[in-house]
């Protein structure tokens, strides 16, 4: 849940500061993410991930080191995690309310609200509240033309997260 935000996002969304915390990790393979934006102009996103522990792990961290939260409280409650954070990104503050439902071997829900305030960003107004739906669900094992942090964005092209943080970073990734 937390690392499909990273791939349909990257790192600058409401939803991203609550999911770089220590959430239960997802079953290993190929998961369909679908991110809906409720009001919004942008079209429904759907990405198709193939992780194993580790790439899921590395999704997690993504944008981690972006911003700063003052707050980031995780409680259960019954059969849903909810998850309320307060963070500054590049001078914008994001208060966020989220709900994740399911379990992370077949399929789980995010719903998420948040408010922004401060300084405006590429393409976000600096207030304002947006609200996201991620649903996600296993498809299985990947495919044999995939290897672990390929990602399939909605446009088809092929993405691998470890050699994009290897070339961000400079510093190799573990051997696959």
């Amino acid at each position: 849940m937390r690392r499909l935000v990273c791939t349909a996002l990257v790192a600058a969304t409401p939803l991203s500061p609550a999911f770089s915390l220590d959430l239960p990790t997802r079953k290993p393979g190929l998961w369909e993410i679908s991110m809906i934006m409720e009001g919004g102009k942008i079209p429904p996103q759907v990405t198709q991930n193939c992780i194993d522990a580790e790439t899921d792990k590395v999704m997690s961290s993504i944008g981690s080191d972006m911003r700063a939260c003052a707050k980031q409280d995780v409680q259960r409650s019954g059969g849903s995690i909810v998850v309320d954070s307060v963070c500054t990104v590049g001078g914008m503050t994001v208060t966020s309310h989220s709900i994740v439902t399911g379990d992370f071997n077949a399929a789980y829900t995010v719903k998420t609200t948040s408010k922004r305030s401060g300084t405006a960003a590429a393409g976000v107004p600096a207030t304002g509240e947006t609200r996201m739906t991620v649903q996600a669900k296993w498809l299985g094992a990947c495919k044999p033309d995939q290897k672990p942090g390929d990602m399939i964005m909605a446009n088809g092209m092929k993405i691998n997260i470890r050699d994009m943080q290897k070339a961000a970073t400079g510093i190799p990734m573990p051997k696959r």
